[in-house]
This record gives structure tokens, C-alpha cells and sequence, in this order.
């Protein structure tokens, strides 16, 4: 991630938070107030996002010493310190949320992907993360899965071509489709079919994709799939995955599986900021 990029998405954040300074803090709070700080964990989980917390508080000044106890991907158990800070008082209070709701979003992404990584463990499946990120925020959650152990898709439109049903509806063909993108785009840039049968998956096939998308199919046309395929191009599996069900579709041999869930709709962790005096 470019540093420009991280303070960017910050310094919206403390605008959004603070866009007239913090009227209770400012009027309450010695301007010369020294305190010492940790950042707790209130449940298990996995860390994402503690160089966003630091940069939070580098960015607001105030001189505040800022120590990480754990590095982004680590697990951690409630009651665990991440992170002891030492400064400015009215530093520590202006950058407390806006640092938490960092951390706490971006551990809730790394702990449900680690769920999701884990139930697939022993399999040579992937898993993925989407584009359905909060609007803003996506370079911090594709980080976040990351640091869960997944692995990012493309992260925005320009990366890779990737043709769907309402693309079709517009082309006629899959065999169209791909030779129209291998046209236009750059070099380097792979071009990825969606299917939803194995007719659509062999055209693909043959068409010259990069990668091929199974979308909503069952799992014994997976395996179909798999074996149509047979290693020559990677598969990924798309739909309404749910951690009760990625084993099944894991052990179908698909090299990628690809869940929304780890960003649209993930639970943040329970993180505070607790002062020590």
C-alpha cells in the first residue's frame, strides 16, 4: 500500500471525525496532559490494521510513542495488549475511534478470512476476497484479507478483464467476448470468464481464458469442471459461500474460492483503547 494512499483514506477519516477539532477534548483536557495508553483486544482474533492505528496518531502529532506488542497476521486472545502508546493526551483522545474503527474493521476481515483459509486447509484451494468493499476503504480490507491469509482478487476494474452474464447479454458468445477483450486489453492484463454450466466452462475453455469463474454451480458440476479442466487454466469457485459449506466446495478441487462475506458484511473485532493514568 502507498503511504500517499494510507493518508489519504486517514486524513478523510479524521475529517469526517474531527472536522472542527474535538470541542470536548480541547475544552476539558490541560493542552500540555501527558498520558499513557494500551490498545486491548476484548475478544480472539486476528490482527489487521496496527500501522493504520500508528499512522492515525503520527498524522494528528502530538509526539505520541507508539509501541506494536503483535504484527498484522498474528492471532491474538482477549486480553492481550497489541499496542502500548505513550504522548500527548489530546492526541491520544482525537485519534482514539478513528484508529479503532480502523483496527477493529480490519481485524474483523482478518479473522473471518483466517476462518475461511483454515476450513480449506489441506486442500490446494485459495481464498479470495471481491470488489464488495466499503466504498473508500478498499486498499485497507484487501490488506486485511491478506493478513488473514487470503489472497486478493482484482483490485479494481482496470486490473484484469473479467466477463460476466450482463457483459454477454451484449456480445452474444463467450468465444466473442474473450476475443474481444484479448483485443483491447494491454498486455499482461488476463481475462477471466464467469460461467454457470459446462457447456459455458469448455467454451471458455477453448476460447483461450485465463481463468475460469464457477458461479452458483453444484458441486458435482464443479467436479466436472475440474476434470474438463484438468489443470490447464486456474477455476474459481463464486456464490453464496458460507463457511459451513468451503470445505465441500474446497475438496472439489477448484484452485480458487472467492467470498464477499469476508468484506460486505464481517463483524468488527472488539478492540479498545484503554488509558493507563
Amino acid at each position: 500500500m502507498e503511504a500517499h494512499d494510507l493518508d489519504a483514506i486517514i486524513e478523510a477519516a479524521l475529517r469526517e471525525d474531527m472536522p472542527e477539532g474535538d470541542v470536548t477534548s480541547e475544552s476539558v483536557v490541560p493542552p500540555g496532559a501527558v498520558s499513557e495508553a494500551v490498545i486491548m483486544a476484548k475478544e480472539d482474533g486476528v490482527l489487521a490494521g496496527l500501522p493504520v492505528a500508528r499512522r492515525v496518531f503520527e498524522m494528528i502529532g502530538g509526539s505520541v510513542e507508539f509501541a506494536a506488542k503483535l504484527e498484522d497476521g498474528a492471532a491474538f486472545n482477549k486480553g492481550d495488549i497489541l499496542a502500548h502508546l505513550e504522548g500527548s493526551t489530546l492526541a491520544l483522545l482525537k485519534g482514539e475511534r478513528t484508529a479503532l474503527n480502523f483496527l477493529q474493521r480490519m481485524s474483523g476481515i482478518a479473522t473471518a478470512t483466517r476462518r475461511f483459509v483454515d476450513a480449506a486447509q489441506g486442500t490446494r484451494t485459495r481464498i479470495l476476497d471481491t470488489r464488495k468493499t466499503t466504498p473508500g476503504l478498499r486498499l485497507l480490507e484487501k490488506y486485511a484479507v491478506a493478513a488473514g491469509g487470503g489472497k486478493n482478487h482484482r483490485m479494481s476494474l482496470s486490473d484484469m478483464a473479467l466477463i460476466k452474464d450482463n457483459h454477454l447479454r451484449h456480445v452474444g458468445s463467450i468465444t466473442e467476448a474473450v476475443r474481444r477483450a484479448r483485443a483491447a486489453v494491454r498486455p499482461g492484463v488476463r481475462v477471466e470468464v464467469e460461467t454457470n454450466d459446462i457447456a459455458q466452462v469448455r467454451e471458455a475453455l477453448d476460447a483461450g481464458a485465463d481463468m475460469i469463474m464457477l458461479d452458483n454451480m453444484p458441486l458435482e458440476t464443479m467436479r466436472e469442471a475440474v476434470a474438463l479442466v484438468a489443470g490447464r487454466i486456474p477455476l474459481e469457485a463464486s456464490g453464496n459461500m458460507t463457511l459451513e459449506r468451503v470445505r465441500a466446495v474446497a475438496e472439489t478441487g477448484v484452485d480458487y474460492i472467492s467470498v464477499g462475506a469476508l468484506t460486505h458484511s464481517v463483524r468488527a473485532v472488539d478492540i479498545s483503547l484503554e488509558f493507563l493514568n
